[in-house]
């Protein structure tokens, strides 16, 4: 089988209950259904752990490896926001005011 099929949950969990119900081996479940023995032994655990309800679950993908982020203090965040906005208008005076600079410098060279 190619790597990174999906199977469904109802089909996982006719794999398993099937080879309960025959008293079947993980090996010849996997040979029956055409896929990797490791797949039925995994399917097997979480159906023994978590029940048929386990297969339904989607597993793929990475998890999350960090903590949450704090929340911060609304204070703190007011702060943050009005500071954030000061230094945008600072950026943009000091944009303008570099414009402006550079205008005068060109137009002196022009003269000269």
């Amino acid at each position: 089988m190619p790597k990174g099929v999906a199977y469904s949950g109802e089909f996982k969990q006719k794999v398993i209950e099937q080879m309960r119900n025959e008293q079947l081996s993980q090996r010849e479940t996997a040979r029956l259904y055409g896929i990797a023995h490791i797949q039925v032994q995994k399917w097997e655990r979480i159906y023994l752990e978590l029940g048929a309800e386990g297969l339904y679950i989607e597993r793929r993908g990475r998890g999350s490896t960090g903590r949450p982020p704090k929340q911060l203090d609304k204070k703190v965040e007011e702060d943050l926001i009005a500071e954030v906005q000061r230094l945008r208008a600072e950026n943009d005076y000091l944009k303008k005011l570099n414009a402006l600079v550079s205008e005068r410098v060109q137009r002196e060279k022009k003269l000269k």
